[in-house]
């Protein structure tokens, strides 16, 4: 439920507005990039200061980028650059950060998360957990509320334009759907796939994503 307008939550769902990537100049060591570009080496060594090496980042602050779709990187990060992604979180870190970045070095920068091992989600038989398969898969038809799984995947992999939210954290993915459903980040499709979902559905459906 949750990304990157195209259809109503039942066939958009899922794109969560998973990456608020914060390429925030937070000092720390960056991983090796394959490349002998040293402005995409440099970019991904920023990165990694709050995502973490490869990508993998422990803070539910700043999204998990390994195994993240290439796609749907390229477009986040030139929305932050163009300043068409206007939510807090994107101004705060993103705006400054993404300002300079060229049409090559997204792409490479993109292309080097993608290539990453995602991390695996946890597994969980918690009833949160529970209730949230149960939306992510049939929606809730009595609300209106459409199931989430068919933009993202029955394993919510993702695919092109439509973000991987399975493994991500899940804080972050909460956040992004609060922020869809006030229309903080602005995306008509996904304000009215997340307007109705209750604080306590949100919690359910990101506890179920965190597990896959």
């Amino acid at each position: 439920m949750l990304d990157s307008g195209r259809r109503r939550i039942a066939s958009t769902p899922a794109a969560f507005g998973l990456v608020a990537l914060s390429l925030t100049a937070c000092g720390g060591a960056g991983p090796q990039v394959a490349s002998t570009d040293s402005t995409v080496a440099g970019t991904v060594h920023v990165c990694s200061s709050c995502h973490g090496p490869e990508g993998r980042s422990i803070s539910p602050t700043f999204p998990r980028l390994a195994g993240q779709q290439k796609d749907y990187l390229v477009a986040q990060l030139q929305a932050f650059r163009d300043k068409t992604r206007a939510d807090p979180h994107a101004q705060t870190y993103m705006w400054g950060m993404a300002a300079r970045l060229s049409d090559p070095t997204i792409e490479a920068v993109a292309a080097y998360y993608a290539s990453q091992t995602p991390v695996a989600g946890q597994p969980s038989s918690s009833p949160e957990a529970a209730a949230g398969k149960a939306i992510f898969t049939d929606g809730i038809p009595s609300e209106g509320v459409p199931a989430c799984m068919s933009c993202p995947g029955e394993k919510g992999e993702g695919n092109g334009p439509i973000p991987r939210l399975a493994g991500q954290h899940q804080a972050y993915l909460a956040r992004q759907l609060e922020a869809f459903a006030s229309m903080a980040r602005a995306n008509e499709i996904m304000h009215e796939n997340s307007k109705d979902l209750t604080p306590e559905q949100i919690s359910e459906v990101t506890a179920y994503l965190a597990t896959l």
